[in-house]
């Protein structure tokens, strides 16, 4: 579990100058509850800080998830560690594969807190300074493996190295992984993310109907 503090950047585009993308581990509980509508609502970890709130946290993006596997994978690629929170990512996970999970899936965190997958996360040129890797937007794009926002459907506290359960499964084949390439190198998969229903981040599923509307299914 990571939580991030308001930091001075010059990589960022935020007109404070601030980002809370540098995550570090923490042990304490720490409550999770849904933060708010996006533009008004932060983090769903209290406090974790969320800077440019136009375009991260809400309700829909209410904690950001990265698996341990994944970053395994990069240090060996990029030959530097990376320690848990390094993606910006609230909880990193062990013995899940995240970016495969499904739009709508459902997890229970601890004894209290559940949690619904909505999205996976897109680079952005603040990922980008904080990592300080040269086209790393690009690369990270190729790799496919983005890591999920998932939304607070029960709220509670958690801590480090609280178990993970899958609850519920939906019967469709809309994964992370999936809607992620819909929305960056394959657009023309937009059309198959409408599978997942409401449980869709909204402006996905908005997106994925203006290309229907305009290109058929």
């Amino acid at each position: 579990m990571n939580l991030g503090r308001a930091t001075a950047v010059p990589y960022t585009d935020n007109p404070e100058g601030v980002t809370g993308i540098d995550k570090r581990p923490v042990q304490e509980p720490v409550r999770v509850a849904a933060p708010g509508p996006k533009g008004i609502g932060g983090s769903g970890l209290a406090g974790d800080a969320v800077c440019k709130k136009q375009h991260h946290g809400g309700d829909d993006q209410a904690v950001y998830v990265m698996a341990r596997e994944d970053l395994d994978d990069w240090e060996a690629e990029l030959g530097r560690p990376l320690p848990n929170g390094a993606f910006g990512e609230n909880l990193t996970t062990e013995g899940l594969d995240v970016s495969g999970a499904l739009i709508g899936e459902r997890w229970r965190i601890g004894s209290e807190v559940v949690l619904e997958i909505s999205s996976g996360r897109i680079p952005c040129g603040t990922f980008q300074g904080h990592m300080g890797e040269k086209r790393w937007v690009k690369r990270f794009t190729q790799k496919g493996a983005p890591g999920a926002y998932l939304r607070v459907i029960e709220p509670g506290e958690i801590r480090a190295g609280d178990p993970v359960e899958i609850l519920h499964r939906p019967d469709h084949d809309v994964t992370v992984a999936l809607a992620f390439r819909a929305m960056t190198t394959g657009r023309e998969l937009q059309p198959r993310l409408l599978a997942a229903g409401e449980a869709l981040h909204p402006e996905l599923r908005k997106w994925a109907l203006e290309y229907v509307a305009k290109h058929g299914s």
